[in-house]
């Protein structure tokens, strides 16, 4: 994705990454750590400790798309701004 400013892009794409990362560390450490109560107590913790890194993965993705959309938006006034001086 990009953004308007390059420095906000690799920002926000970093960001991304690193909740990717905070997901899948979650799930794993929770998987792991409670392998050796229960298989099933094991899944549904790794569910569990995924959960805060995915709705940070939510949140980045949110803005990227009202990002996109108030950018669209912006282009589209131009557009009919410049049908407006026309007519």
């Amino acid at each position: 994705m990009k953004l308007s400013s390059p420095l906000l892009s690799y920002l926000v794409n970093f960001l991304l990454g690193a909740s990717w990362a905070f997901a899948f560390a979650g799930a794993t450490i929770f998987f792991f750590t409670l392998l050796d109560v229960s298989i099933f107590y094991a899944i549904f913790g790794g569910l569990l400790g995924g959960i805060p890194g995915l709705f940070f993965v939510l949140l980045l993705e949110y803005f990227f798309m009202r990002q996109e959309h108030l950018n669209e938006l912006k282009k589209q006034t131009k557009l009919l701004e410049e049908l407006i001086a026309k007519s």
